[in-house]
């Protein structure tokens, strides 16, 4: 592993642990501060703090599978560690580093809450569409979710997600891409 990759890994790391601390933060003054009292609105019949224990999923869906959330967060984990070994450093994939570390930081957010708790602290609630009610960690990963999305399906080309393979390369993909340096080497001289 080069220089490079290891400081860009070592800044993933940093900016992963400050992303955690801040959803745990806004978690802990949630309780702190909403739990047993009537919601507080901060926009009137838009948008107030609203506590929440969720033992389940994304509107609140799979109630009390601790076990299976915690199980699923690891694999998602392990798959965001192998792509961000695995990626190229070039400033073109600084946007699908970015959303990687996200998704890393809202998954284990919420892992330490069903650790800690057995449930999930919510707090953040659009009164106005009454949509389900929602942490810092949910916002990680939803937002960081759709733009890799996003990402893979419009701004990626097939041969720029290669590093992904867990495949080793046959000794003829391994020929044809010597040769093909070989010759865009010749080209450019």
């Amino acid at each position: 592993m080069n220089r490079k990759k290891i400081i860009r890994l070592v800044l993933d790391f940093v900016l992963f642990v400050l992303l955690v601390f801040v959803d745990q933060g806004t978690k802990y003054l949630a309780v702190l501060r909403l739990k047993d009292h009537a919601p507080v609105p901060i926009i009137s019949g838009v948008f107030e703090l609203h506590y929440l224990e969720n033992r389940g999923a994304a509107f609140g869906m799979l109630q009390n599978q601790k076990v299976f959330f915690i199980f699923i967060a690891v694999v998602i984990l392990a798959a965001i560690c192998y792509v961000l070994f695995r990626m190229p450093d070039r400033k073109r994939y600084r946007s699908m580093n970015l959303f990687c570390v996200l998704i890393a930081a809202g998954a284990v957010g919420n892992m330490i809450d069903r650790f800690q708790y057995d449930y999930v602290v919510d707090f953040l609630y659009f009164v106005l569409i009454h949509f389900p009610i929602f942490n810092v960690a949910d916002i990680y990963v939803t937002c960081a979710t759709i733009l890799l999305a996003i990402f893979l399906l419009f701004v990626y080309k097939d041969e720029e997600l290669r590093f992904l393979s867990v495949r080793p390369k046959k000794y003829r993909e391994v020929k044809e891409e010597s040769a093909g340096k070989t010759v865009k080497e010749d080209q450019q001289k």
